[in-house]
C-alpha cells in the first residue's frame, strides 16, 4: 500500500493542537484594509478553531498523518462509552 499524500495548501493553513483541534486563520486580513470596517478588521484577527465536523473532514482528507494527533474530546468520549455500553443504542 502506498504512502498516503498530505495536501501541501492544507499543510500550509491548518495546524493540529494537542487536543486535536485544528486552527486556521481567519479570512479578510490580508489586503484593502481600507476598505474594511475597524469592526470586521478586529474581528478577523488572530485564529480560531474548526468545527469537529468540519475538522474531522479536514484531517480525513487533507492531513491523513495529523489524524493520530486528533483525539475525542471529554464529553464525545463519555457518549462513546455509553452507546457501547447499551449495545449501540442511542
Amino acid at each position: 500500500m502506498p504512502k498516503m499524500k498530505t495536501k501541501s495548501t492544507a499543510k500550509k493553513r491548518f495546524k493540529v493542537t494537542g487536543n486535536g483541534k485544528v486552527k486556521y486563520k481567519n479570512a479578510f486580513s490580508r489586503h484593502m484594509m481600507m476598505n474594511k470596517s475597524r469592526k470586521m478588521k478586529r474581528k478577523a484577527k488572530g485564529m480560531s478553531f474548526m468545527f469537529a465536523s468540519d475538522a474531522m473532514r479536514t484531517l480525513k482528507n487533507f492531513l491523513p498523518y495529523k489524524r493520530r494527533k486528533a483525539t475525542l474530546g471529554n464529553k464525545q468520549r463519555i457518549a462513546v462509552k455509553k452507546m457501547k455500553s447499551n449495545g449501540g443504542e442511542s
